[in-house]
């Protein structure tokens, strides 16, 4: 696979802008690692390599586990989560998913059950971020810095 291009290089504003949102979501009340599952499971849903690749490293930098890590993907069946991991990760599947899902009532209800509305806020923010990012990095083939030479 070949980077198509160094979307920073030609877009640097809006790299700038993105990183504002990013700063906005890391000096939240949201914690860390819940953020760095949240990133994981939008970007497995996206492909986007890159992503998965800096979130699942940065994750496991901050102590997450190598079984949860592995189990984002399938997170409805696996034993690793909490109650209000798991509504985080039906949101940010949701808020995904936004052409062929909703987030329906249910979904935030429970999301709501776990958060106060100024998470539910940063919540939003995070998911609308990530994904943003995803669909930039898969559209430019970005490489993950793993695999750079």
């Amino acid at each position: 696979m070949t980077e198509r291009l160094k979307l920073g290089a030609f877009a640097a504003d809006a790299y700038r802008a993105m990183a504002g949102l990013d700063g906005f979501v890391a000096a939240g009340t949201l914690p860390a690692p819940l953020l760095e599952l949240v990133r994981l499971r939008a970007s497995q849903i996206n492909g986007c390599v890159y992503c998965v690749d800096m979130h699942s490293s940065d994750a496991k930098q901050a102590g997450e586990s190598d079984a949860r890590l592995h189990a984002v993907s399938v997170w409805r069946e696996a034993p690793f989560f909490t109650d209000r991991e798991r509504a985080a990760l039906a949101f940010t599947e949701a808020a995904t998913r936004l052409s062929t899902h909703d987030v329906t009532g249910e979904i935030w209800r429970e999301a709501a059950e776990h958060f106060d509305e100024q998470q539910l806020a940063e919540l939003i923010v995070a998911v609308a971020t990530i994904n943003a990012w995803n669909r930039m990095c898969v559209a430019t083939r970005m490489i993950p810095a793993s695999y750079k030479a």
